[in-house]
């Protein structure tokens, strides 16, 4: 009869399992198969705990190689990841942004809701060639998505194969081509309104009896620029009206979930202090003095003392404004004739909608 295979053990007298085994050298080793070809892992340590040699650069143990493996063999497939669906990689990508704005996240959403509705997501990485990635967006387009969102989509898909490629995963990001010339951009271009036409803007806000009370906040936007999620957050110790300056250095936004948050500014450039002309200090002064203390003091993030605030107490984000806006541009273009399309510029980017002059 043959004898029972001889028990392994290393230098501590620690049995060593199936595929485990020492080299002359010291070093742990753990022998696997993938397709019936043999792969290698290697160790200084066999377990966690054991302490690591002078000279030797860290490393994870034998035995915490052997249960990533363990995950890879059951989950992926294969432990080098090329068997891994496009929406698992793109789960994976977007495990590694948590850190990011409630917006952001609420993107990253929405492009995972889009690729949950197309077969793309179901197929394997390894098998995405730079065709099949044209394709797929041109197929967005062709089903009746907007230029914008494909471009958001193609803005998830390409950092997350990049992510693949310096994991040595793939050899080559089928998505690192630059999108013009792929699909068509049918994106509305925003026109600035003229100086004229933002001049009977105001003229109707002054003078109407409904909207005169917003004659200050439109002209404040008109003339200093700032997105309308920065002029939600300014409190009251944002406001020097005797240096007249402006401190922006966050915004107030509303998440999906109807939280109220404080972020930083959406880029480092939007951080400034931002100088008052006289006219834009005045209608901050007449803000402030109109304005009544909450019986509810709100705080958010650690911010008090906002500008607006509803019969709650609560700081007014820019749903409330859009609302007015739209309003106010309807009914100028009843009133005067004239057509100013501000509403969804003046949340973006106002600067292009309107002058600014520097008080010097």
């Amino acid at each position: 009869m043959a004898g029972r295979p001889k028990t392994r053990r290393d230098s501590k007298h620690r049995v060593l399992r199936r595929g485990e085994s020492i080299r002359a050298d010291g070093k742990y080793q753990f022998k696997y198969h993938v397709n019936g070809k043999p792969h290698f892992v290697y160790s200084w340590r066999l377990e966690p705990t054991d302490t690591l040699s002078v000279g030797k650069k860290p490393c994870l143990s034998l035995r915490e190689l052997e249960k990533q493996i363990g995950y890879d063999l059951d989950s992926l497939s294969d432990p080098f990841g090329k068997n891994i669906t496009v929406g698992e990689l793109v789960e994976r990508y977007l495990a590694t942004k948590m850190e990011a704005k409630p917006n952001t996240l609420m993107n990253y959403k929405f492009v995972q809701n889009i690729l949950k509705s197309e077969t793309f997501n179901d197929r394997k990485i390894s098998q995405v060639k730079t065709s099949d990635a044209k394709l797929f967006l041109i197929k967005l387009q062709q089903d009746g998505r907007r230029y914008s969102t494909v471009k958001t989509v193609r803005g998830v898909l390409r950092p997350a194969f990049q992510m693949a490629v310096d994991d040595d995963v793939l050899l080559k990001n089928p998505f690192g081509f630059e999108l013009a010339g792929v699909v068509v951009n049918d994106s509305v271009t925003r026109e600035a309104i003229t100086k004229d036409q933002m001049r009977k803007f105001l003229k109707f806000v002054h003078d109407d009896n409904v909207y005169c009370k917003y004659y200050e906040v439109v002209y404040i936007l008109f003339h200093t620029g700032m997105r309308i999620s920065e002029f939600c957050g300014l409190t009251l110790r944002d406001i020097d009206l005797e240096n007249k300056v402006i401190n922006i250095d966050h915004q107030l936004q509303r998440t999906s979930d109807m939280r109220l948050v404080i972020e930083s500014t959406k880029t480092n450039a939007g951080t400034r202090k931002l100088p008052m002309t006289d006219d834009v200090a005045q209608c901050f002064q007449a803000i402030i003095e109109d304005r009544e203390e909450p019986k509810c003091k709100r705080v958010v993030d650690g911010y008090a003392g906002f500008l607006f605030t509803d019969k709650n107490g609560y700081p007014e984000v820019a749903m409330h404004w859009e609302h007015r806006f739209n309003h106010m541009e309807k009914d100028t273009m009843i009133s005067i004739g004239c057509r100013c399309r501000i509403s969804r510029p003046i949340f973006a980017a106002i600067p292009i909608a309107a002058t600014w002059q520097n008080p010097a």
